[in-house]
C-alpha cells in the first residue's frame, strides 16, 4: 500500500534511510526517495538536510537533479531567494539530464513565474532535442510542460507544440487538457460542460496512473566485458543464459527494439557488476547461479535509479562500451 498519511510517509522515509545505510552504492537514489517522503510528511526542513547531505558527497551522480529538488523544497517553505539562486545556477550550467530542467521549470510555473518557466522549458529542449531523431521518453514531459505553460500564457502553437501533440497519447488533446478556462467549467451548472470536464479529468488520471505504474524504466541487464567473464567463471551454469558476449549484446539490442516496436515507453539499460549481483542474491537468500534472479536484479537496479535511457542518440557513445557511436554499433534505432 502506498503511504497515505504524514506518519506513513515518515515511516517510509526512515525505512529508506536504513536501506541506504545497508546499500551505500545506492545511497543517492534512496536518499532522494526518503527526502520526497519527508516533504510529503510536511518535514521540509529535514528534507533539505538530506539534500544538503547529498550535495556534500564527492561522488554524486546527479548533482543538478538534487539541486533542483532542493530548490523546489526550499521555495515551498519560505526560502524563495535561495531557491531562485539555485535555479539560476542550474539554468546557467545547462545539464544534459531532462529531470532537473523539468523540476526547475515546474517549480517556476507553480509560483506563477510563467515567462521564466517557459524560458527554462525552451532552453532545455534546445539542448536535449536532436532534429530528426525520436523524442526520448524523458524529454516528452518537457515538451508537454512547455505546451501547458504556453497555453497559460495565451501563446500560439509553434513547432514544438505540434511535436508535443504527437507524443501525447491520451484520448483528450493537450489543448483541452491545458485550456486555462477549464476551471470555469467546475462552477458551471451545464451538464454538457461538466461531462466534458469529467472526460478530461479521466484522461489525466489515466496518464498519471500509467506513470505511477512504471516509475522506473523497463530495463534490460547489461554485463560489461570484464564483469561478463567474471560472472561466467564464478557461475558457469549461467552460460545457458549467456552463450557469448556478442550474443548477449545482440539479444539486448533485439529485446529493446522489440519492446520499442510494441509501444513500450521508458526503456533503459542497467549495468551489472558481480559483487553487486552477489550481494543482491544474498539479500534474496538465493544462489547467484539461479537464472531467475537476473531479471529481479535488473528491476532492482532500475528502481534504484541505475538505468540509462534507451535508445541513445545515433551519434552518442554506444551503451555496450565499444567506444564507437551507437549508430556504428547498432545502426539507427
Amino acid at each position: 500500500m502506498r503511504p497515505d498519511t504524514p506518519a506513513d510517509h515518515t515511516t517510509e522515509a526512515e525505512r529508506l534511510l536504513r536501506t541506504a545505510a545497508q546499500y551505500p552504492e545506492d545511497r543517492e537514489p534512496l536518499l532522494l526517495q526518503a527526502a520526497a517522503h519527508l516533504e510529503l510528511a510536511g518535514d521540509r526542513a529535514r528534507a533539505t538536510t538530506l539534500y544538503d547531505e547529498l550535495l556534500g558527497s564527492p561522488d554524486l551522480d546527479h548533482p543538478h537533479l538534487v539541486k533542483a529538488l532542493n530548490a523546489a523544497n526550499l521555495w515551498e517553505y519560505g526560502h524563495e531567494a535561495e531557491a531562485r539562486a539555485i535555479l539560476d545556477g542550474i539554468r546557467a550550467a545547462g545539464p544534459l539530464d531532462p529531470a532537473p530542467w523539468e523540476i526547475a521549470a515546474e517549480t517556476l510555473e507553480s509560483h506563477d513565474e510563467l515567462d521564466a518557466a517557459h524560458d527554462c522549458f525552451t532552453t532545455a529542449l534546445t539542448l536535449l532535442l536532436t532534429p530528426g531523431e525520436e523524442v526520448p521518453y524523458a524529454v516528452q514531459s518537457l515538451l508537454i510542460g512547455r505546451h501547458r505553460v504556453r497555453r497559460l500564457m495565451g501563446a500560439d502553437h509553434d513547432i514544438w507544440d505540434e511535436l508535443a501533440d504527437t507524443v501525447h497519447t491520451a484520448a483528450v488533446s493537450l489543448d483541452e487538457l491545458h485550456d486555462p478556462k477549464r476551471l470555469w467549467a467546475l462552477g458551471s451548472s451545464d451538464p454538457g460542460e461538466l461531462r466534458a470536464e469529467i472526460t478530461r479529468l479521466r484522461a489525466e488520471l489515466g496518464t498519471y496512473r500509467t506513470a505511477l505504474s512504471r516509475p522506473f524504466p523497463v530495463a534490460v541487464l547489461h554485463w560489461p566485458a570484464a564483469e561478463f567473464d567474471e560472472l561466467l567463471t564464478a557461475y558457469p551454469s549461467l552460460r545457458s543464459e549467456y552463450p557469448s558476449r556478442p550474443d548477449h549484446l545482440a539479444r539486448l539490442e533485439a529485446a529493446l527494439r522489440d519492446l520499442h516496436q510494441a509501444g513500450t515507453p521508458n526503456l533503459g539499460i542497467v549495468t551489472g557488476t558481480v559483487p553487486s549481483y552477489e550481494a543482491f542474491a544474498a539479500s534474496e537468500a538465493t544462489s547467484p547461479a539461479d537464472p531467475d534472479l537476473l531479471p529481479q536484479y535488473a528491476t532492482t537496479l532500475a528502481a534504484r535509479g541505475r538505468a540509462v535511457p534507451w535508445p541513445p542518440a545515433r551519434t552518442a557513445a554506444c551503451w555496450c562500451g565499444s567506444g564507437r557511436t551507437y549508430q556504428e554499433c547498432h545502426g539507427a534505432a
